[in-house]
């Protein structure tokens, strides 16, 4: 008699952090003007137990340029929200999401200066 192994726990929407419409109604605007400046071409969303993504990307092929992330376990410390760069550096961190964006928007007016 062999002895089933025990069924495993079923994820719940409650398991994985993911961007609110109202905070993506924040950042795709950011995203189409880059895009609008031909400094952006693609991005992809990432939604996991501790940490929502959305990445970047110049290309489609290649590794993301920016990274905004939000992870709410951060968000009495350091703040939630993080705009990391390629490199892995954290560019700009806190805890509304307005304001994190705005190293992105200073990325956007030199686009168009150039």
């Amino acid at each position: 008699m062999s002895i089933a192994p025990p069924p495993l726990p079923e994820r719940s929407a409650h398991d994985v952090v993911a961007f609110h419409r109202r905070e993506l109604a924040l950042i795709m605007p950011v995203y189409g003007r880059m895009v609008a400046a031909g400094e952006w071409r693609d991005y992809g969303i990432s939604m996991q137990r501790e940490v929502a993504v959305f990445a970047i990307f110049r290309h489609a092929a290649e590794h993301p340029m920016y990274r905004i992330e939000k992870r709410p376990k951060l968000a009495l410390r350091q703040g939630m929200y993080a705009v990391i760069g390629m490199d892995g550096r954290i560019l700009k961190r806190g805890s509304e999401l307005p304001l994190v964006l705005q190293v992105l928007e200073r990325k956007l007016i030199r686009a168009v200066r150039d």
